[in-house]
């Protein structure tokens, strides 16, 4: 089994929106996405999906953006982003999934020997722009990405996924950089990030972690591959 990502799908099965609004590159991204995801991925493989999956405002209408998403190749987890506003609880999600996907919240999931977590996370107290009501959700957050870490097996890889970026300022460090090496995460994948914010994106290897930026823009929308899931 191959592990990919790819994340901020912004799909808009329901309402279009057209994504080229905010760029030139992502004209046409649904089709992109679906061919890049087609060439790159199998059915045995597992693809992580960061958050900003659909624009919808309700679940039933996410349901064409799930129709799209379960037509591809793969084993599909989601993860919520700041702008999946059709976001319910995990159980009335479940109920309107199709078979290859899953939701993400306040747990984690075995694959062989690797254990994946994660939470959306928030925009990190102190930085420009965040306010009382920001650090409050951030907390929240922290305690649940708490959560998904204590539901990993202790003898497997550690796996995060988020969607926002965990870094403080200027990709320093942050609550939550220190919560994942305190636990022996060895990978993280983020994204939320667009645009410019690529160029000053980390990525790579700090403290024993490798990071990983899946903005589907950042990626070009082709599904990145990130590693061959060990013990399957």
């Amino acid at each position: 089994m191959k592990l990919f990502a790819i994340g901020d799908l912004h799909l808009s099965g329901a309402k279009e929106k057209p994504m080229d609004l905010f760029g030139e590159n992502w004209r046409n991204h649904p089709q992109r996405i679906q061919a890049y995801w087609n060439e790159a991925v199998s059915d045995d493989d597992l693809v992580l999906i960061p958050g900003d999956i659909s624009w919808a405002m309700a679940l039933n209408d996410a349901l064409i953006d799930f129709d799209f998403i379960h037509a591809l190749p793969g084993k599909k987890i989601l993860l919520r982003g700041n702008h999946d506003y059709w976001w319910s609880s995990p159980t009335k999600i479940r109920a309107s999934l199709p078979p290859s996907m899953e939701v993400l919240q306040n747990q984690a999931f075995r694959f062989g020997n690797l254990s994946i977590g994660g939470t959306r996370l928030w925009s990190c107290p102190g930085e420009k722009g965040a306010d009382p009501e920001d650090e409050k959700i951030y907390t929240r957050e922290l305690g649940r990405l708490k959560l998904s870490l204590d539901a990993m097996a202790a003898d497997t890889e550690k796996l995060i996924m988020l969607h926002y970026p965990p870094f403080g300022e200027k990709n320093g460090p942050s609550p939550a950089t220190e919560m994942l090496e305190a636990y022996g995460v060895k990978t993280v994948l983020y994204g939320h990030l667009h645009g410019p914010s690529h160029k000053s994106a980390f990525e790579g290897e700090r403290n024993g972690i490798t990071y990983h930026l899946v903005s589907s823009d950042y990626l070009d929308f082709v599904p990145k591959f990130i590693m061959d899931v060990p013990g399957l």
